[in-house]
């Protein structure tokens, strides 16, 4: 795909774009021919070149055709500006298929960018009042709803298999992705955005929790059996900055779904919160693999059913010893009040027949010991 010359596409008002691939199997920049200003953008989306057939291009979790010629053209109504910047509804149509499939609001195309091998990368990051203001948490159900259909299409092919679980970032660790505006291993931004403007930081907080709600509502309509919160970050923060900036807005989700579906919650790293939460009334709380399950389960008493908390790095083992991990970490919690998973995300690099080991392991262990 790199070989290949840059996909042409025409708007609807006749401009076009120059879309052209940069690392294997991504499309990073864009650039607007007819804008004034040529510099390259990048661009959040992926394209995939199969081995036979024409290059897809991936819109919104959809796969749409991009070749004009032979399967219909991709069409995109966006307005350009002087400097290059996209605004209003993206409309994109798969003539292929002859139906709509999805409407993306764009304020700015490069507004949340995917880095290869560094994650997500926000141009615009939140340094004052007036850029909490111009949040617009409006219609989240109707904005997102490719999430909504993914989530339909899955329960329908699970066909209630097993559980389907939504999620969605805590209000902490999204705030530190908007002010810090890139991953990092300390967000230090982030943490004296909080420290020496905290009624700003509680604004910003409040407005990620009031959409957070409706957003993972809308999963649960869709089809999510429960729901969990993730709190990548919170293990960054003294114990009494999380009950200052992460507690509260975890509860706040917790107690605005709890009466449509179970609700974890994952504050990752914050092994000290575990007494407090525990009385919460959450559903089950998620562990990383930094905290002894036995320690969890006294510092808890058994009040809450326990998540976790395998280390992803361990999937890099040789199977025999994936499985032996396995068995240990479930006779540690015990099978009961337990749900058997990961301490945080799967490594991009784990084969998948270490991660079917994993799953594998836990179910043969529920057949011996149930």
């Amino acid at each position: 795909f790199q070989d290949k010359p840059g996909l042409l596409f025409k708007y609807l008002d006749g401009k076009q774009i120059l879309v052209e691939p940069g690392l294997p199997g991504v499309v990073s920049r864009w650039r607007p021919e007819s804008a004034t200003n040529p510099t390259f953008y990048q661009i959040p989306y992926r394209a995939m070149l199969p081995k036979k057939g024409p290059p897809n291009l991936l819109i919104a979790g959809r796969m749409i055709d991009a070749d004009p010629e032979a399967h219909g053209a991709l069409r995109v109504m966006v307005n350009m500006n002087q400097t290059g910047e996209a605004a209003g509804t993206a409309a994109v149509l798969a003539l292929q298929s002859g139906v709509a499939v999805q409407k993306v609001d764009v304020a700015k195309m490069e507004e949340v960018l995917m880095e290869e091998g560094k994650g997500p990368l926000l141009t615009h990051t939140i340094h004052t009042l007036k850029d909490i203001d111009a949040l617009n948490i409006e219609g989240v159900e109707d904005r997102l709803s490719y999430v909504m259909k993914a989530i339909a299409l899955t329960k329908k092919e699970l066909n209630d298999s097993v559980p389907l679980i939504g999620f969605a970032g805590a209000p902490w660790t999204l705030l530190c992705y908007m002010v810090e505006g890139k991953g990092s291993k300390s967000f230090d931004k982030a943490r004296q955005f909080c420290i020496t403007q905290p009624g700003m930081a509680h604004a910003l907080l409040q407005k990620i929790t009031d959409i957070t709600i409706p957003y993972l509502r809308a999963q649960i309509r869709a089809g999510a059996d429960l729901v969990q919160v993730f709190d990548s970050w919170s293990g960054l923060l003294a114990p009494a900055d999380f009950e200052t900036f992460a507690q509260p807005y975890l509860l706040q989700i917790l107690r605005a779904l709890q009466q449509y579906a179970p609700v974890i919650l994952f504050p990752k790293g914050s092994w000290y919160a575990l007494p407090e939460l525990s009385r919460s009334g959450v559903s089950a709380i998620g562990l990383d693999w930094c905290i002894d399950p036995g320690t969890a389960r006294q510092m808890t008493e058994n009040r809450v059913v326990l998540q976790g908390n395998f280390d992803p790095v361990k999937l890099l083992l040789p199977i025999p010893q994936i499985k032996t991990a396995v068995k240990e970490m479930i006779d540690a919690f015990g099978p009961h009040q337990y749900i058997a998973n990961l301490g945080h995300g799967i490594l991009p690099n784990v084969p998948v027949d270490h991660a079917r080991a994993f799953v594998e392991s836990v179910k043969e262990y529920s057949l011996v010991k149930s």
